[in-house]
């Protein structure tokens, strides 16, 4: 009795752990997805901010909501296109290190933007706008520069396969049309009852012919090769080019 209470306790304690730690995730997803919902939503009304200060705000005032909006425009962009592609290509992963890095100097000049738009001294924002002009033109060079380049090795990557692809359906064509000749002229197949080719004929007629009719008994008749059909039947559409095989019976 003793030893059942021991392992039903014990039982009961790791249902318990379980079920904590399980709650524990389930709150670390959730606010995850909360914290999530909320940056978007914050980035959302910022970039709607800068778009209306952009067309609104002539000057100074709408040039650093510009360059903002480049900025985020440009380090949005790549970061997706990196974090795609890594996981397909795991030699850009010191790609995605660099554009972390890269990152930081991007927030801290969003940081510096954003200060500038709240300076009431309008001589030391004109002062201060052609240092961050420059500063943002190289942010987004670099940031372009790996987007680019991570678009570029993936469409080569894409072109090879293709290229290798296309090859190999060109030597499986040939060989499938096995029949042709050099001059790429069809062979015609040869004509007889059941695909039998016709025997050439020795002059034998008459008696002859129905000795060795009657000593060699009936001919056995070759049987005929299947004709050449790529269908299988047991295909099935994977693609929005493929058809479904129809049903029997169906006109």
């Amino acid at each position: 009795m003793v030893v059942a209470a021991v392992t039903i306790a014990l039982i009961f304690t790791i249902l318990v752990v379980c079920a904590v730690i399980a709650t524990v995730k389930a709150v670390r997803t959730v606010k995850r997805g909360v914290d999530r919902t909320v940056t978007q939503a914050r980035r959302t009304v910022e970039d709607t901010r800068l778009k209306a200060r952009q067309y609104t705000q002539p000057g100074p005032a709408g040039e650093l909501a510009q360059l903002r909006l480049s900025l985020r425009a440009s380090m949005r962009a790549t970061q997706e296109v990196l974090r795609v592609s890594v996981a397909e290509d795991s030699s850009l992963s010191e790609s995605l290190a660099l554009f972390e890095r890269l990152s930081a100097h991007g927030r801290e000049l969003d940081e510096d933007l954003r200060k500038l738009e709240e300076e009431p001294d309008k001589a030391r924002v004109a002062t201060c706008l052609p240092e961050l002009r420059e500063r943002t033109e190289r942010v987004r060079h670099a940031a372009d520069s790996l987007r680019w380049a991570a678009q570029d090795r993936a469409r080569q990557f894409a072109e090879d396969d293709l290229s290798l692809l296309s090859e190999q359906i060109r030597m499986e064509t040939g060989a499938l049309r096995h029949w042709e000749d050099d001059d790429g002229a069809a062979v015609p197949p040869a004509s007889g009852a059941a695909g039998k080719p016709e025997e050439p004929r020795t002059g034998r007629t008459g008696a002859g012919a129905a000795a060795e009719g009657g000593t060699g008994g009936p001919a056995s008749e070759e049987p005929a090769r299947p004709a050449l059909d790529g269908r299988n039947g047991s295909w099935q559409a994977g693609y929005p080019w493929q058809k479904a095989k129809r049903p029997e019976g169906t006109a």
